[in-house]
């Protein structure tokens, strides 16, 4: 399985998945949604700033999920996971007002995060608001820039 993570451009994460300054991309919500139980060790994770192309690659590590969340154990995820870095939030504090409400958590370890020949994908079918996108093969929704 193949994974495109789409982000909030304005958060500046991507950039710093390249950097290694995030080595955790972590996904909040009341509801189970993907990528909950669709991703593992071993598979790659695409990643882009919402409205531009796909321009980097990682790997994941390892996967660990959480269910029936409560703020303690939020707050308490918050500084375990952002303290070694790997969260790559600035504000821990605003991000706890963010996740205080989310009943599951998925915190997707990644390693060998490279820049990548950007391309775009094609979202139909999954959702324009959709933020996370599984496939067997990313080639499979490529498509090429509108010129």
């Amino acid at each position: 399985m193949e994974h495109i993570a789409i982000m909030k451009k304005s958060l500046g994460l991507t950039q710093k998945i390249l950097s290694r300054q995030k080595k955790i991309e972590s996904r909040w919500y009341k509801a189970r949604c993907a990528p909950w139980g669709r991703i593992k060790s071993g598979e790659v994770v695409y990643f882009k700033d919402s409205g531009e192309p796909i321009t980097i690659k990682a790997e994941v590590d390892k996967v660990i999920q959480f269910s029936d969340l409560t703020p303690e154990k939020i707050r308490e995820m918050l500084n375990q996971y952002n303290q070694v870095g790997g969260l790559g939030m600035d504000d821990t504090r605003k991000n706890f007002e963010i996740f205080k409400d989310k009943n599951y958590c998925i915190l997707i370890f990644l390693k060998n995060p490279q820049k990548i020949k950007p391309f775009y994908i094609d979202k139909s079918g999954f959702g324009v608001m959709s933020a996370w996108i599984s496939v067997d093969d990313v080639n499979k929704i490529r498509r090429e820039p509108l010129r």
